[in-house]
């Protein structure tokens, strides 16, 4: 770990991000990298340079890609990764994560998660606000779990794929990599299509 952490992304996830990486206490300063001219700071914090500018801090700072959309963090965090920056996880203090829970690079746990045992979470993740995953779940890389998502133990959720806010996903599903799952929906069986799935349960509209 560095004294420095540069977030890319100064926008609204950047915020919530630059928050909990304050609250962590682990950095000396933190600043952002962000492509919009016209943001000279966020939260009180500087933005310092453009997203292609991150490679000639590779060795001053770690970094972490405060991007919403799963297919641009994923894109810039494999960038990074490629060429050997030090990319970080976030973990909000008040997340509660439990016995044998293993969280990839480049994910962030929200204010108010719960984490229970055994459960895997991979690269580039963002596990939203007040947020809760049962024991024995598995979140492959570049996943977004909405703020209050529910899921019940031994739930699968594919790589990419995009769970809406308070949706609740019953024990033993499996959703499949690429999906769209609308908020307050809820999911009671198995996923195996790529799509946009709404409603109680869920139907697929896309």
């Amino acid at each position: 770990m560095k004294n420095k952490l540069i977030i890319i992304g100064a926008s609204g996830h950047g915020k919530v991000v630059a928050d909990i990486a304050i609250k962590m206490n682990k950095w000396q300063s933190i600043t952002f990298l962000d492509d919009d001219e016209s943001i000279n700071t966020s939260m009180g914090l500087e933005v310092i340079s453009k997203t292609a500018d991150a490679f000639t801090y590779k060795d001053e700072a770690d970094f972490f890609v405060a991007i919403g959309s799963n297919t641009t963090r994923e894109k810039i965090q494999e960038n990074l990764i490629e060429q050997g920056l030090n990319v970080v996880s976030l973990i909000h203090p008040s997340a509660v994560i439990g016995t044998d829970v293993e969280i990839g690079i480049g994910s962030v746990i929200m204010a108010g998660v719960v984490i229970n045992s055994s459960t895997r979470i991979g690269k580039g993740c963002i596990i939203n606000t007040s947020s809760s995953l049962d024991h024995d779940t598995a979140i492959e890389d570049y996943v977004h779990i909405s703020p209050g998502v529910r899921t019940a133990g031994s739930v699968s959720i594919g790589k990419g794929t995009w769970i809406g806010i308070g949706s609740v996903i019953s024990n033993n599903v499996n959703i499949c990599s690429g999906c769209k799952v609308g908020a307050g929906a809820v999911v009671v069986k198995d996923i195996t299509e790529p799509g946009t799935y709404v409603g109680v349960p869920v139907r697929r509209v896309d």
